[in-house]
């Protein structure tokens, strides 16, 4: 049976493969997509949103937007990655996808409350926003929810700053209520993210689909690179969100761990911070889930095979 997702998502190149990727899988039933202030302001990264959503012909998916800045920090942007626009260079369609009248927390709230309890799994890949303040407006999902597969923080370094992921850093209260529910949280963080490398190689396979959609997966990858080139000085950018969504398609792609995991709130170097307690003493407290390894070859397969299977509906 395919699991049934909401992707909570701020596109953003990476997202937009993510957003690929869970729409062309058969193992995956993607019942919305949320968005979320982070790469880019909330109207910005909704358009995108809507226009991946164009592009990749979701009919039946729910779109719908939600919180424009952090629970208590100031917005921050990805501009010098993503750009002004969030998906900079990357010729979009004109969104052709109604967008929901209801916030993305209600969205999530109700998608939860009306499924039998485990049967959805929430992927956020931006600021954990939405889905903290889900949490606290309707508790009752928490214990309803299958499980919450997240793209952020990192059990060592960030990229934010010195000690935080992006996603992490730009809302740690909002990650401090994720982390700290009795949910079952798995974080796909840096540790694995980094290991995706959209090289040369990857993309002159996907360019080999040639379709429409493969052909605006290769500008994404593309852009990317400039970009990560530019600002980090790398040859291959990394789709750290395509990788959360990888992870509830095929759980043996990522090599895990059960670690007590904090967020760092108050710290003047560490703010944002995820904290994991790798050392091996169990101690019979909650865990999180964290991810230190990938397999980055099976990862791609599943990426392309969703391309294919979107391109040919395309045609």
């Amino acid at each position: 049976m395919p699991k049934n997702i909401i992707l909570d998502c701020d596109p953003g190149y990476d997202d937009a493969i993510a957003m690929l990727l869970a729409h062309g899988s058969p193992e995956i039933e993607l019942l919305a997509v949320t968005t979320v202030a982070g790469n880019q302001t909330l109207d910005k990264v909704t358009r995108n949103a809507l226009s991946v959503a164009t592009l990749a012909r979701m009919r039946e998916e729910i779109v719908a937007a939600g919180a424009h800045r952090g629970l208590v920090e100031p917005q921050h942007v990805a501009d010098m990655i993503h750009g002004e626009s969030g998906l900079d260079g990357v010729r979009l369609p004109e969104p052709a996808v109604a967008l929901s009248a209801r916030h993305a927390v209600d969205v999530i709230i109700d998608l939860v409350m009306a499924s039998e309890p485990g049967q959805i799994t929430l992927v956020p890949t931006g600021p954990l926003t939405n889905i903290a303040l889900a949490a606290r407006k309707e508790p009752r999902i928490v214990d309803r929810v299958g499980q919450v597969v997240l793209m952020g923080g990192a059990a060592r370094g960030g990229n934010w700053s010195a000690a935080s992921e992006f996603n992490i850093g730009a809302d740690p209260e909002a990650a401090h209520i994720v982390f700290g529910e009795h949910w079952p949280v798995a974080m796909i963080g840096l540790d694995v993210t980094h290991r995706a490398l959209a090289t040369p190689d990857v993309i002159d396979m996907i360019d080999r689909v040639d379709s429409p959609v493969s052909r605006f997966a290769v500008d994404v990858l593309s852009y990317f690179q400039s970009a990560y080139s530019t600002y980090w000085g790398a040859d291959s950018p990394s789709i750290h969100d395509a990788c959360a969504v990888a992870y509830v398609i095929d759980p043996t792609l990522v090599e895990t761990v059960d670690v007590p995991l904090h967020v760092e709130l108050r710290g003047e170097l560490t703010r944002g911070m995820t904290v994991a307690d790798l050392r091996s003493r169990p101690d019979g407290g909650p865990t999180t889930r964290v991810g230190v390894s990938l397999d980055p070859e099976r990862l791609w397969k599943h990426v392309i095979a969703a391309i294919e299977t979107l391109s040919e509906v395309a045609r």
